[in-house]
């Protein structure tokens, strides 16, 4: 088995031996990638990731106007500029400038890797967990994972309000989907309910059973009490959407007992 060599040390920019020997555009990427390696593995990583990226917008530019420089005859697009962004990284967005490109009649050549990094969900996924997990909107930032000191301190979307807004909006739309979920074919045989207290109201909690012993909520429904208005209200709904009792079905009302001291 092969040994890496212990002898191995990170140099500055301009310390890069045989740079100049490197194509130009070679060079400039390999440069930025060492003055990042200081700063640990992951950084490095993040750095090669974003040159990489930077990489694949020009190839999707080129692809249909052309190489830069270069006239073709057959091209459907032109270049137009660069124009500044942002993408998603680690639970922030981080500023990029990525190439445009118009086709012949004027009309705006869409980047589909841009839209790909471009993204909020895979933004809103991170705060959401974050957040459930217990992760407070003032350390949001904090326990983000290290990507370099560059992009640390021009990143967005990492401030108390920021992350905040993004929740709500998230949780509501996960709790529509809840909602709206269809219930048919599911052949659910037990439905359980609970109420949880919460800020003077309660909600009411509706967990159900399958056939195979699959759990899943279908609702949450709220009200000033557990009284039958709104449990008829909640089991109306559920009918809508696709709950049969033909075949039988179950329902247990969780009843919470106080604890007694021995």
């Amino acid at each position: 088995m092969k040994t890496v060599s212990r002898n191995v040390q990170v140099v500055a920019q301009d310390e890069l031996p045989g740079l100049g020997d490197l194509p130009e555009a070679l060079s400039v990427a390999l440069a930025d990638i060492v003055g990042v390696a200081r700063e640990g593995l992951l950084a490095l990583s993040v750095a090669t990731g974003m040159s990489v990226m930077q990489a694949m917008f020009e190839a999707e530019v080129t692809a249909v106007a052309g190489v830069k420089g270069r006239h073709d005859p057959v091209r459907t697009a032109v270049r137009h500029g660069t124009e500044k962004g942002s993408v998603t990284l680690g639970g922030r967005r981080v500023p990029v400038s990525r190439p445009r490109a118009r086709t012949v009649d004027g009309h705006e050549v869409p980047l589909r890797s841009y839209g790909h990094f471009a993204g909020d969900d895979l933004l809103s996924e991170v705060v959401l967990e974050r957040m459930l997990a217990g992760v407070a909107t003032r350390r949001h930032a904090r326990i983000a994972e290290p990507v370099g000191k560059a992009l640390t301190e021009a990143a967005t979307s990492t401030g108390r309000s920021a992350v905040s807004r993004r929740f709500v909006k998230e949780t509501e739309t996960a709790l529509a989907e809840l909602l709206a979920r269809d219930l048919t074919g599911k052949q659910i045989k037990v439905l359980m309910l609970d109420g949880e207290h919460m800020a003077g109201r309660c909600v009411i909690v509706a967990l159900a059973i399958t056939a195979g012993g699959e759990k899943f909520p279908v609702g949450l429904w709220d009200g000033a009490t557990e009284n039958k208005t709104v449990v008829k209200a909640m089991l109306a709904d559920l009918v809508s959407r696709g709950l049969s009792a033909q075949d039988g079905l179950l329902v247990v009302r969780m009843v919470r007992r106080p604890c007694r001291r021995p």
